[in-house]
């Protein structure tokens, strides 16, 4: 078995199809075919069941495949820890964000840090609704800002900003002209959501329980944050977002207004547990040094009064997700 005949068997699985996998994979879908039908006689069990659209996996294929990914994600982890002690100090840092990250700390940072190590390419890597942690976890990264609650098993993980959150409107709402809200005075609009995020991320987010008691009247669905972006503008529902939002995603057609009694967005900085990489541990001490200086870690303050009128305080919003 080779990790080839692996990475063709998770290329099958996700396509479905064989010829649509041999043009993804720049081979002969006979070759496929017959590295198929390998594979599977090395195996002993069917992968996949053949029909005339294409192929679907079998209870088998199903959980080998499963295994393949995880066996190609190690692979490529023992790659590039080969390839980080033949480059020493040169080579490429990946840093993984969800949305606006800890809002100007995360451009400055991997700006410091680039300075400081012109032979290293740092790497931006953003990822939607919680995953950045779960990418530090399968190497998709080398370390992330991560927005809390999240799941941290397996990070070391250090605090390093904070910063209020705010909800947000499509430019005409009633309450687009005041100066703050209480989660209350929202309590009965739609909030957008997914469900590609962890329970506890969401409800952490969509303040659920709210203080009375009740629960968020959930809107329509969402994968990112531009698709967020449209329904709030067109009035589908309403966002609650970190601030650092409102400056990251500008757009004419929303508006901004600080949540006055809910608890602040915290993010951490993480990497996998027991990493000595050089690397990691050089972009840790920028990021701790612009957090620990003046307003480094603080987050921002929030808009004043008037900021939520039409004109002001302007951007793109996280998306409230659930599953």
């Amino acid at each position: 078995m080779e990790l080839r005949q692996l990475h063709y068997l998770t290329v099958i699985a996700e396509e479905g199809n064989l010829g649509r996998a041999a043009r993804r994979l720049f081979v002969s879908q006979p070759a496929l075919s017959y590295a198929l039908k390998s594979l599977e006689t090395e195996l002993g069990v069917r992968l996949f069941d053949r029909h005339a659209g294409g192929v679907t996996a079998t209870a088998a294929g199903r959980e080998v495949t499963a295994e393949a990914v995880l066996t190609l994600r190690q692979s490529a982890r023992v790659t590039e820890a080969a390839r980080r002690h033949v480059r020493g100090e040169a080579g490429e840092l990946r840093v993984g964000f969800e949305a606006s990250g800890a809002g100007e700390l995360t451009t400055r940072a991997r700006a410091e840090f680039a300075r400081l190590h012109p032979g290293v390419r740092v790497v931006p890597k953003r990822y939607d609704w919680g995953q950045e942690a779960e990418a530090v976890r399968d190497g998709g990264v080398d370390v992330a800002f991560v927005w809390l609650p999240n799941d941290l098993t397996g990070l070391h993980t250090e605090p390093v900003h904070t910063e209020p959150r705010v909800v947000g409107l499509p430019s005409g709402h009633a309450l687009a002209s005041r100066a703050g809200v209480s989660v209350l005075e929202v309590g009965n609009e739609p909030l957008l959501w997914t469900r590609r995020a962890p329970r506890e991320w969401v409800d952490w987010w969509a303040v659920n329980p709210r203080p009375d008691g009740s629960s968020p009247v959930w809107g329509p669905t969402n994968d990112n944050v531009e698709e967020m972006l449209e329904q709030v503008a067109e009035g589908a529902a309403i966002c609650f977002a970190p601030l650092s939002m409102t400056r990251y995603y500008a757009r004419p057609d929303l508006t901004w207004v600080p949540l006055t009694d809910v608890e602040p967005l915290r993010v951490v900085l993480a990497w996998a547990e027991g990493t000595d990489d050089p690397l990691v541990r050089g972009f840790a001490r920028v990021v701790r040094e612009l957090a620990a200086a003046p307003g480094g870690g603080g987050g921002g303050r929030a808009p004043g009064a008037g900021a939520g009128a039409p004109g002001a305080g302007r951007g793109g919003c996280l998306n409230l997700l659930r599953v």
